[in-house]
């Protein structure tokens, strides 16, 4: 096994990035983050996960929300979090 120490993901499971981000955020707060529909009509965290285990440009984008809301070392202001190159 590989010890990964820069990475902050790694042991993470996704479905524990999906609850502290909704907890955090609230549904509506992670939509308006991630514009996509398991976020917005009916959501749920195993309907999220089944949607983003099968779409990976919409979990690169969760997960970059989760290291960019905690682990990031600058102020806790998103009102200045920018997307990185993550393309659909």
């Amino acid at each position: 096994m590989d010890n990964q120490p820069n990475n902050p993901l790694h042991g993470v499971k996704l479905a524990d990035i999906v609850s502290k981000l909704q907890e955090k955020f609230g549904w509506e707060g992670l939509a308006a983050h991630v514009d996509v529909r398991c976020f917005q009509n009916d959501p749920s965290v195993k309907s999220s996960l089944k949607f983003l285990r099968k779409t990976p440009w919409a979990r690169e984008k969760v997960e970059q929300l989760y290291v960019d809301t905690f682990f990031n070392t600058q102020e806790d202001d998103m009102a200045t979090f920018q997307w990185k190159s993550i393309k659909k």
